[in-house]
């Protein structure tokens, strides 16, 4: 597939969905999607679904018109596009869309996404989604907004670039998007640093009761569902803590794992090269990148943290668990 206008002809109806608990590549490539289609194909019915998207994107076009419950059981697009879904059971609000759809398309670069569609445009090799949907759109045609939520996406999967995933184009790419405008500054400082008290509060009770594992290579945080009701928070104020942990000196793998419901935890996994942490999710059921990934996993918090760091130890042999 070379443009999106190859799966747009003749479609008078379409759906777009990002994955679960979307992050901000999901977010940036879905309403970069639906606002191209908004503005270049008003003669198409099209509908984004995400699963409640943070307040932080709110500065996207738009954004106030996702969906974020799916309409009536009998509800049948032409076309559903799902973007940055590594696996069809990844798929949160639309899964019954996908599945009743009349058209499929999958728009990804995880590597370890087999295509669950029936058109599959996967690039691996690309630092996030919204770079491979950039890649699919005429430059002419990315406005300020579209090329705001294109920007969005990028910032949050390659770490404001940061990440091994950042490449030359990558670069260039964002340098292109920058030339329509958009406060890039105020965006950054509001997707990675602006914090309310409660979550510097929270963020610094990780950071204080973390511990160090396999000879000082890998380091675990953790809060139980009793702290999170405690300081009044949720999944979406955990934002950063997982990369603060990454930063420890000598470090090579942070875990950071918080309580969804009694014994069920959400484990976010970062590395700092020397580990492929998508194959340590993988194993329990998640996904994601070579430096970025995570899973969902039950026990206690310790029982947690052990399978992983057994699986870890697969990577480093010579660190004692």
């Amino acid at each position: 597939m070379k443009n999106v206008e190859e799966f747009l002809c003749g479609v008078h109806s379409m759906g777009i969905a990002g994955h679960l608990r979307p992050d901000g590549d999901a977010v940036g490539t879905v309403m970069a999607l639906y606002l191209y289609v908004k503005e270049y194909h008003p003669e198409i019915e099209v509908d984004a679904y995400l699963d409640h998207p943070r307040p932080v994107f709110g500065h996207i076009d738009r954004i106030r018109e996702v969906r974020m419950t799916e309409p009536e059981p009998d509800k049948v697009y032409d076309l559903f596009v799902t973007c940055d879904v590594s696996a069809r059971d990844r798929l949160s609000v639309g899964a019954g869309l996908f599945a009743r759809a009349r058209r499929t398309v999958c728009i990804d670069h995880h590597v370890s996404n087999t295509g669950f569609a029936d058109i599959n445009h996967i690039r691996g090799d690309i630092s996030s989604c919204s770079e491979v949907l950039y890649g699919l759109m005429d430059q002419e045609k990315v406005t300020r907004p579209i090329a705001t939520a294109i920007y969005t996406g990028m910032i949050h999967d390659t770490g404001v670039f940061q990440y091994g995933s950042t490449t030359p184009e990558t670069m260039r790419i964002a340098a292109k998007l920058m030339e329509t405008g958009f406060p890039f500054n105020r965006i950054i400082d509001d997707s990675f640093y602006r914090k309310t008290y409660i979550q510097n509060q929270v963020m610094g009770r990780v950071l204080a009761e973390s511990i160090m594992l396999m000879d000082c290579k890998v380091i675990a945080g953790y809060l139980r569902r009793k702290d999170m009701i405690f300081y009044g928070v949720t999944g979406q104020d955990m934002e950063g803590i997982v990369n603060q942990l990454r930063l420890t000196e000598g470090i090579e793998v942070a875990i950071f794992t918080y309580e969804l419901e009694t014994q069920r935890y959400k484990v976010s996994l970062r590395s700092n090269g020397r580990v492929d942490v998508s194959v340590v999710a993988s194993y329990f059921g998640g996904g994601g990148h070579e430096r970025a990934a995570g899973c969902d996993l039950s026990g206690t918090a310790y029982d947690v943290i052990n399978n992983l760091t057994a699986q870890i130890a697969l990577q480093l042999p010579e660190a004692e668990a």
